[in-house]
Parts: C-alpha cells; structure tokens; sequence
C-alpha cells in the first residue's frame, strides 16, 4: 500500500510540472467543500483568475467542481456518488480544464473520486428456493446468486457466510472477471423424513471500517430419488458480438445433460446473473440453450459481457456455466468538437500565431476507428494546430486586412480513420476589427475651383471629397483649411472649408482686377488614433465680369480747359486729327472696345475707326467749314451687358493761333465758368494779399529788431529790380500749324538781388490747350513781352496751365 501512495504523489508532482494537477477526494462530500486550492497549485496569481476570466471547462460532463476565483479554490458544486458516477469502474475521476483568456492558456485538471462504505452488498431476491433430492450425495453443489455491492475496493463486497451449516457449507470459486462464484455444497446427505424443508440464511459481508452486510433465505425442499445434476459439454464459451448487431440476432446455445430419465432428465436453461443489465441485453431459450441478443450493446460503453447460465433438472440439481462475449467495435460515433475557448473578434493587425481559438475532439471509438484528424474547409488566412493529445488551436497565419474582408467563417472539419470514415464539423464566425492603417484619398490629386467676381461672401464655391477604407470613427473624415498666405494675406481670409463636408465657401467678395486666382491647401484628416491625413491642392480662379466701364486715357477731359486739336483747312482726306485712346480693366470679351461716333458739328466732316478710335477726316476740309468742331464720342465694351465711356473732342480748323483762340474764348458753358472763376480769383488775389502784407510786416520788423540789435547799418531804398536769364531761342525749328508751347516761371525775392525766370519745354505740337480765365490778362501778358524777351525776338509763347497766369502776376510785383 505504501508504495501505490508514493508512486501517486510522484505522478502528481510530475503533472504539476506539465501544466496539471490532480487532487484525490472521497464521495459523497457536502456542497461547498474545499478540493483544493487550485491557484497556489498552478502558481497562479489571484489577479490573473480574474483578468483572465478564468473558467471550468468540463465538456458534456456534468459540473460537481466549481471554481472560486476570488481565493483560487475547488469547491464541491453538486454531492458526488461514486457509484453513479462510474459504478464499477475503478479508478473513478473527473477530468477538467481551467481556461484561462487575454492569453488564452489552459490547464487539466483530474479530481480522484475515492470510494466510502457507503452500500451495504444486496441480493437480487430476498427468498432464494431450492429443491434437493434426498438421493442427493455429498459435495453436490447448488449455485446461489451473488451479491453485489456498489461499492469497490476494500468497501466491496468481502465474504459470504452460511447458516446454518449442519447440512451444507459454502463454497466460493474464483472467476476469471476477478469475481466470486458462490456455491452451497452438499456435505451431509439430506433426509426428507426427518426434516423435509430446511431454511439457511447467507449473509453477505463488506470490507469497510464498519461492514455492511445483506442477507437472503434460503429455502430447500428435499425432494426424492433425483440424484443426478445436469452437466455443461463446456465449462466457458466463447463468441464475438459486433456492436451494431440487430436485436434477436443469434449467438450460441449451449447444452447441458442429465443422465436420470424422465422428469428428472429435463433440463432448463436460464442467466443466473445480471450484472450490468445483463438480462436486458440477453436472454437464453429455456428448453433449448439458445443465447440471443435482446437490447443494444455498446463497445464504448462496455468492450465484453459475461453470462453465468445456469442448467437445472426437475430435481433442483443444477450445473452452471459461463458465456463470454467481446463486443466489436464498429465506426459508429463520429468525433465529437468541444470549442473550448473562442474569440469573436480580433484587429487587423494581430500577429502571426495569434490563437483566436482553442477546441478538444474526441472520438469515443477504437483503433482507427478513434483516429481523428481536423483541418480547416476553406483557405482562410488561419491554420490548425495540434498542441496535444486531443487539443487544437486554431492559429492566424498570414497578415489580415478588414478592408479586403471584414468577417471570417472559419469552419473545421475533423474525420476519423474508419471505414466508411465519420466526421464532425463546427463554424465559428470571427470578426476583424478596424485599425486606422489607411489615410484619407482624394477623388482627384488636384482641383480648379471657379468662381464669378463680385460674389456675395459666403456662397458655397466648390466640394472636396475624400474617401477613407477604414470603419466607423478610423473613416470619419474633418476637412481642415491649411495655413497659407495669399499675397501677404491669409488665405483663411479669402475661403473657408466646412470640416464636415468639405464645401468651401468665399470669405470675402472677390474682384478679378485685384486677383485673377490663387492657391491653397485642404487636409483630410480622420479620426483615428492616431489621425491620418492627406492634403491637396485647390486653385480658385476668379472668373471676370464687366462691371468696369472703359476709362479713357486721351483726351483728358478737364473742368475747365478746352482740350483743342488742330486741323489746317488744307488737310487731305484721311488727315488723322487725333486718337481716342481707351482701356478696359476688365479682360476677355468684356474689355473689347470699340469706338462710335455719336455727336458731331459736322458728322460729314469726321469719322471714327471703330476698333483703333482714330478720328479722321472723311473730305477735303474747305474755308467754308466751322473752326470750332465739337465731337462726342462713344466708347463701349463688349460684355453682357455692355458698359461705354463718352468723351469730348474739341477739333480747331484754323490755320493761326488768334483765330483760334477767338473762337475757342465763347463757348457756351465758358461764361458761367468765368464768371466762378474770376469770383473765386478776386477772393484768392484778397487773401493772398492780406497774407503777403502781413509776412512783409512781420519780416520787416524782424529786419529792423536784429539791425538794431547787431547794429549793423544796412539799408536799401534802392527800387527792385527785376532779373530775367537770357532768352532760350528755339533750336528745333517750326513744325506744325502752331508754334511750340513753353512752360516759364518768374521767382521773385525782396531780399535777392536777382530773380530766375525758367523756360519749359514744349509738351506737344498740335495741342493747343486755352483757359477762358486767360482772355483778361492777354493784354498784360503782350506788355511783359518786353520784359521778358529782347525786342528783335518774336515771344513764342503758349498758354498752358492756370498757374502760369497766377505766376506771372506774382511775378509783376
């Protein structure tokens, strides 16, 4: 015994080490006692029973264990009976698995059911009848039933006892199932005239601590002159049962003889035990021994059956023999899938050999007929692996992609080696999870945006979108506006991007001759974690619209000077007078010109080229044409709708300056003008005056303070004289119909001795530009001539600008 104790604790420790434990109990302990503390025996910590979920997995057992994962303890669920739970089989354990997730690790588990004295050995009959032949002899042997005893080991069933033992005695013979056979021998012969029935009692005793026991009368009915027992051709049979046999199949007969006659030669047949339901399974012929099959036997249940058929005459002599019969296996249970631990979803960037789950198959069969082998039906990215006897996990074995397939039926298949072979399949349905490995993209890699000028701000100009293949919040895409500058300006003053829809609006209203376009950036960014982005490029073009009427450069149009060109009465036709030069900011169609003539003196006189607006004479101009022409010309672009200038030409057909000049002196609008002007002249010639007397008496007294502070004796009351540079004669000659213009200013000083007068040069040829205000100062203009110029010079002057007048005026002081 000591030794079997020592060679368990060596296995025990040995499993430890592989990742198992075992524990050893006896039966019939109360709900919630300790097993064992299971987290200290596998070096577990606490925290990992509970992160782990740390679970029991007993397949399609029935759970008598259960865990505790707040201490780590085995405790009693459900009361165990021994019995019920492996009758006869012996050792009787349960065998688990802790699961455990976040790793997945598993590790078994086996709990030893010992057995207690817990069933007394029990007979099948209570009243046991026999009937013997006084003629009987000594050692004759009646076969009696056997008790049994659920229970197994020393509580089994131990001996047999007999009472009393005047006419018999017991008799027990060993099986070779390890049984006991019980007989009552004969060792006195009986006597039916002195007692013609006898009642014994057998008693059944176990072998536990306090025995049980069981009893059965016996009844013997002495009988007469029967003095021979029926005797078997064999004391054992032997026959083979496949396990898929029919019900009422065949199996053998046997025989049995009596050498008395008559009544008592008449031998019957019968099972005499019913271990394991025996009788349920078999029955013999009475008369003829036939053995056949009557219920359905198992190979997995039980590999053999042994029948104990008893033989027995009128007389009560009886002999017995045995039946044994081995059952052959047939491929009739297909194997059997336990998805242990299972994983619903897993990321797209698990690992290689990630476990996403973990299975136990069993087939119940023999041999080849037991021999599973599992693999995976279709080519998904997952291999199977045997880890051990019975355990596969099924592993990741390539990268995963939930773009290229978000969900998995993973189906395995396991197939035994029988002939014809079974199989079992299970499906389990994994999800990938998203991870934000793919960035935002562009419907385009660029864009052109465009958009009128003149826009009302805040006008949705254009959309970008962009696309992203991840899941859920990884694909929820912002737009966002890049920091940038457009001319110095940010260019967040100019659009805006909605983050949501990427609708970019105008910030402000745009004008195509400040900017014709610009370019900017916008992200995509998503909400992953971390974001992805891409970026690309927007270019806004602003498109033109006329809403810029033509500006014309020349002539330029005054308040009021009369801007005069001259034509000589001898100009040809085609004589070019002038050219109305015009622009347009505007671009495209609408800053095409074109130029019309729409007032005119004399429309027979003048036409203007409608493309380069060149006003030209169309005949030969004569002595009877008016000197003074007045043309309105129209200027329009080419937009929709069109927009126009108006501008006024004056024209001078004259040969010499004071015909000109006393023509141009009276235009209509002139008088009210002069009239304005000399008011606003006098008014100026008063200020000026008040402002100069004031300036001369506080600079003469100024004088006068420091002549008489530094003493110094300077005065002069001599008049003063006015300086004039030498005349600058005209070196380029005449051309022309009117003189050359020149530009002159008199500076006069009342402390220089000296005053500069400057000549200009000429601006142009053929302009002759008049002011109605100069017709009053002519005169005084002709008596400075001599002032100004040597008498043998002729005075070449032209009036050009107001202030020339105001200058020499001043200068006359």
């Amino acid at each position: 015994m000591r030794w079997q104790v020592l060679l368990f604790f060596l296995m025990l420790s040995l499993c430890s080490v592989l990742g198992q434990v075992s524990y050893s109990i006896p039966e019939e302990m109360s709900k919630g006692s300790l097993v064992g503390n299971i987290a200290q025996d596998l070096g577990l910590d606490l925290k990992r029973l509970k992160t782990g979920k740390a679970r029991l997995h007993v397949g399609n057992s029935a759970e008598y264990i259960e865990l505790n994962k707040e201490k780590g303890l085995l405790l009693i669920k459900e009361k165990i009976d021994r019995e019920t739970l492996c009758k006869q089989t012996t050792p009787c354990a349960l065998h688990f698995q802790i699961i455990l997730e976040n790793p997945i690790e598993f590790y078994r588990v086996t709990v030893e059911i010992t057995d207690i004295n817990d069933n007394a050995p029990m007979f099948e009959m209570n009243n046991v009848l026999f009937e013997i032949s006084e003629s009987a002899v000594s050692g004759a042997k009646f076969v009696l039933e056997k008790a049994l005893d659920s229970d197994v080991g020393i509580n089994g069933l131990k001996s047999y006892s007999l009472n009393p033992t005047d006419n018999f005695a017991l008799k027990l013979n060993d099986n070779a199932d390890g049984g006991k056979e019980i007989e009552m021998v004969l060792e006195k012969p009986l006597d039916r005239e002195k007692e013609e029935r006898l009642t014994l009692t057998l008693t059944a005793v176990d072998g536990g601590e306090l025995q049980l026991s069981g009893t059965v009368h016996i009844h013997v009915t002495v009988l007469d002159a029967n003095d021979n027992a029926p005797v078997f051709s064999q004391s054992t049979y032997k026959g083979s049962l496949m396990e898929n046999s029919q019900k009422g199949t065949s199996l053998l007969t046997v025989t049995a003889t009596d050498i008395d006659k008559g009544p008592n030669a008449f031998v019957t047949y019968s099972i005499s035990n019913n271990v394991n339901g025996i009788l349920d399974l078999f029955e013999i012929h009475e008369t003829s021994g036939e053995v056949r099959l009557i219920g359905n036997v198992d190979y997995e249940t039980s590999k053999h059956y042994q029948l104990n058929i008893k033989a027995k005459d009128r007389g009560g002599l009886s002999d017995s023999c045995k039946i044994i019969l081995d059952i052959t296996d047939v491929n009739d249970n297909g194997p059997i899938i336990d998805l242990m631990s299972t994983t619903q979803s897993i990321p797209e960037d698990s690992s290689l050999q990630t476990v996403v789950a973990v299975m136990n198959v069993h087939d119940a069969d023999s041999d080849n007929n037991g021999v599973v082998k599992c693999f995976l039906s279709h080519g998904e990215p997952f291999i199977i692996e045997n880890t051990s006897n019975g355990f596969y996990s099924i592993l990741a074995n390539s990268d995963l992609d939930r773009e290229r397939a978000s969900e998995y039926n993973i189906t395995v298949t396991c197939s035994d080696e029988g002939v014809p072979s079974l199989s079992s399949s299970v499906t389990l349905t994994l999800q990938i999870s998203d991870v934000n490995d793919n960035e935002p993209v562009f419907e385009r890699s660029s864009y052109e945006a465009y958009i009128v000028e003149n826009n009302t701000p805040g006008v949705s100009v254009f959309t970008v979108r962009a696309t992203d293949a991840d899941w859920n919040q990884n694909a929820r895409l912002s737009y966002i506006l890049e920091d940038s500058s457009v001319n110095g300006v940010p260019v967040s003053s100019y659009v805006s991007v909605s983050a949501d829809s990427g609708v970019i609006r105008a910030v402000r209203s745009f004008d195509y001759e400040q900017i014709k376009d610009f370019k900017f950036r916008v992200k995509a960014q998503d909400g992953g974690s971390p974001p992805l982005s891409s970026n690309v490029t927007v270019k806004m073009m602003i498109q033109d619209q006329n809403d810029n009427p033509p500006q014309v450069l020349y002539p330029v149009q005054t308040g009021g000077s009369v801007v005069a060109e001259m034509v000589p009465r001898s100009a040809d036709v085609g004589y070019l007078v002038t050219k109305v030069v015009a622009v347009d900011v505007d671009s495209g169609q609408n800053a095409w010109l074109s130029y019309k003539l729409q007032k005119a003196t004399d429309r027979a006189l003048f036409e203007v080229g409608s493309q380069n607006g060149e006003i030209r004479t169309i005949r030969q101009v004569s002595d009877k044409d008016a000197v003074k022409q007045r043309l309105s010309v129209i200027v329009e672009d080419n937009g929709q709708p069109s927009r126009s200038a108006t501008v006024i030409v004056n024209v001078a057909v004259a040969d010499s300056f004071p015909e000109v000049l006393s023509e141009f002196s009276d235009f209509p609008h002139d008088k009210e003008y002069n009239d304005n002007l000399t008011f606003y002249l006098v008014l100026a010639l008063a200020v000026v005056s008040f402002l100069f007397i004031t300036c001369l008496v506080v600079i003469i007294s100024v004088k006068i303070y420091r002549w008489r502070q530094s003493r110094i004796l300077y005065h002069s009351n001599l008049p003063v004289i006015p300086y004039y540079p030498p005349r600058y004669s005209d070196t380029l000659g005449t051309t022309g119909t009117l003189q050359h213009v020149y530009n002159y200013e008199v500076c006069r000083t009342t402390d220089s001795r000296k005053s500069d007068c400057k000549f200009g040069r000429a601006g142009s040829q053929n302009v002759l530009i008049m002011d109605p205000s100069c017709s009053g100062t002519m005169q005084r203009m002709q008596s400075e001539k001599s002032i100004l110029d040597e008498p043998d010079s002729p005075l070449e002057v032209s009036l050009i600008k107001q202030n020339m007048v105001i200058s020499v005026y001043y200068g006359a002081y």
